[in-house]
Parts: structure tokens; sequence; C-alpha cells
């Protein structure tokens, strides 16, 4: 697959789709990728390469608001791909995307110039925690992440618990300043066919093409076009936090014909419920859009009296297909009970 510069814009409303309201604006990396030289990027599906080569994931983790403040260098990731490949003791000429939804789907191709990009992608859609990565819920070993300390400094963790990869990096990303990179090496080509969902940059590129075809149309036509299903569509009434938590936040929409909705979000939106009834959950990817506009909205950004419209989109096979991956992205996941779909 060759991914033209006409394919960035629809590429990153694929992305931003499958963000489910997180992940971060795609926008610092259209541009990026916008003003290199690099075209057509080759794009290798998983069953074209030796399943013996070596590969890596790379991120921007933490705060993806500070990127705005504090702009990456034309080369993120360079020092933490050396600090990895010491550690491992050999080259790794591969790369794939750790997180598909969001800014980090369009990461990898930030090294097109240097490495094969592979179309695998280790969740799917957004996430909040690096345990969640499809490589640690399946247990592969021999992970090894790098990360930014702040001050040119590399810190680097081999986790055989997923959760001391995930307390590790975060902390040293608090400490660079809230935000930085973040590469995760240790794993070949041959992993991500089992350990990992294949084809997401190309389903990715598929949704924004629809989107972007069908953004005018009304509101149950684009849900079609993204095979998906509207949810609810009305006016933003209230905003509350939770008391038990106040990173969550349940958004009330006044809807049509006198229903009420609520959207329950933390970093992504994880359920819809309407008259009290559970109609949607994580892993779903539940999108939220101006009903207006048709502008992609991020969690952060549904506010009082804004029409909005909310649709559900299939969740990757992959978390689905067995009872302990699904449990890692399941709204009980992120301390919300009984919104748990059955």
């Amino acid at each position: 697959m060759m991914l033209q510069r006409d394919d960035l814009t629809a590429l990153a409303r694929g992305y931003s789709l499958l963000g489910s309201g997180g992940g971060g604006s795609t926008t610092m990396l259209e541009l990026m990728l916008a003003g290199s030289d690099r075209e057509p990027i080759e794009i290798s599906p998983i069953s074209s390469l030796d399943p013996r080569t070596p590969c890596l994931g790379v991120a921007f983790v933490g705060s993806t608001m500070l990127l705005g403040e504090r702009l990456p260098g034309a080369d993120p990731f360079a020092r933490l791909l050396a600090a990895v490949e010491r550690w491992i003791g050999h080259p790794v000429p591969a790369v794939c995307s750790l997180e598909g939804g969001g800014m980090n789907g369009l990461a990898p191709l930030t090294l097109a110039g240097s490495h094969i990009v592979v179309d695998a992608d280790c969740t799917g859609r957004a996430v909040p925690g690096l345990d969640q990565m499809s490589l640690f819920v399946d247990r592969v070993p021999g992970l090894v992440f790098a990360c930014d300390t702040g001050a040119g400094g590399v810190a680097l963790v081999e986790a055989h618990r997923a959760i001391d990869a995930e307390r590790v990096v975060r902390s040293a990303i608090i400490q660079a300043g809230g935000v930085g990179c973040a590469v995760l090496g240790g794993f070949t080509v041959g992993d991500l066919h089992e350990h990992a969902i294949g084809g997401h940059l190309a389903h990715a590129l598929e949704l924004g093409r629809a989107y972007l075809a069908s953004a005018g149309a009304p509101l149950p036509l684009l849900a079609d076009a993204l095979g998906g299903e509207l949810l609810a569509e009305g006016r933003i009434v209230s905003v509350a936090a939770s008391p038990q938590d106040p990173h969550v936040n349940a958004v009330e929409i006044s809807g049509l014909g006198g229903a009420v909705h609520r959207v329950v979000s933390r970093s992504e939106t994880l359920a819809v419920l309407t008259d009290g009834l559970l109609v949607a959950s994580a892993p779903t990817i539940i999108v939220v859009v101006d009903a207006v506009s048709r502008e992609i909205l991020e969690a952060t950004e549904l506010r009082l009296a804004r029409n909005v419209a909310v649709f559900s989109i299939p969740a990757p096979a992959w978390w689905n297909a067995r009872p302990e991956r699904r449990a890692k992205v399941l709204p009980s996941a992120y301390g919300l009970d009984d919104l748990d779909a059955a």
C-alpha cells in the first residue's frame, strides 16, 4: 500500500474517529508529515515481511495538549530508538503503531524515511494506559520501553508486569514536564500476527475517506457510511464531574422526542445511556461530532449548549476475541462500574 500526501487528511480523520474522544488532536502530526519530502510512504502488511524482522512501536505519552506549547523536534524518537537498540543489541528496521486512535496513529509515519512502516497497531483505539497495549495484554515476553525524562535524559524499563512499565514510564514523563516520547521494543513482526491488530492503518484510511465523503449528509447516512449507528442527537444541557472521580464526566444531552442521553467519559468516551438504559460502552468506539459543523470532538470539547450527535463504531475484533483482552478495555477497567455491556 502506498500512502500519498493527499491521503493524510483522510487518515487523520479516521484516527480522530478511532480516538473515541481521546488520543489528542492530529493537527501537529499532520503538519509535520505534510512538510516532509517523503512521498509516497510505503505501508507494509504484516504478511509481506519476514516474521523474524525486529519491530518497535512509537508514541507520544502524557498530556497531548502540552505538545501545542512544547513542540517536538524533527526527529523526536531518535534518542529513544538508539537506547532501545543498545539494550537489545541489534538494529530494529521496522516500526508499527502503539496506539491507533488520535495523534499517535500517525506517529510511525514520522520514521518512514528510515524504517519499514508495518500496518499493525497495538490498541485499535485510543486508550490511557501503556499496560493496555496489545503486546502487554497478551504477555509477550522481553518487551522494553524507553521514554523521555527531561533535559535530554532517557529512562529504559524491561518489565515482566505490564503495570510496572505503565507506572515507571508515567513517572518519568511527569518528571519530563508532563509529555514526552516513548518507544517500545523487544518484539518482532511475527509477534504482531497474533498479538496486534493488523490492517488498522488501512481501516483508519477507509473510515476517514467515508467521513470526508459523507460529512455533509444527514446524520443517519453518515452513521451508515462509517459502518456504525447513530445513538443520540441533541443539545448538551449539563456537564458534571463525578464526585467519586473528578476525571470522569457525565454529559447530559436533551435529545429528539424528549429522550435524555448521557455520555460518560474519562480520557476517552466510554459509555452512552438513553433514558437510563445502556446503549453502548467500550470497547465499542463512541464518537461525538458537532451536529452543525460535523467536527469530530474530543471529550474535553463537550460543552454546554453545543448541538452534538453521538455515533458508535464497532470495536476491533481483537479485543472481543478473548475475555481477558476485553476485560482490559471495559468501563470497569477504568473504575466505572455498572457500565459494562453484556
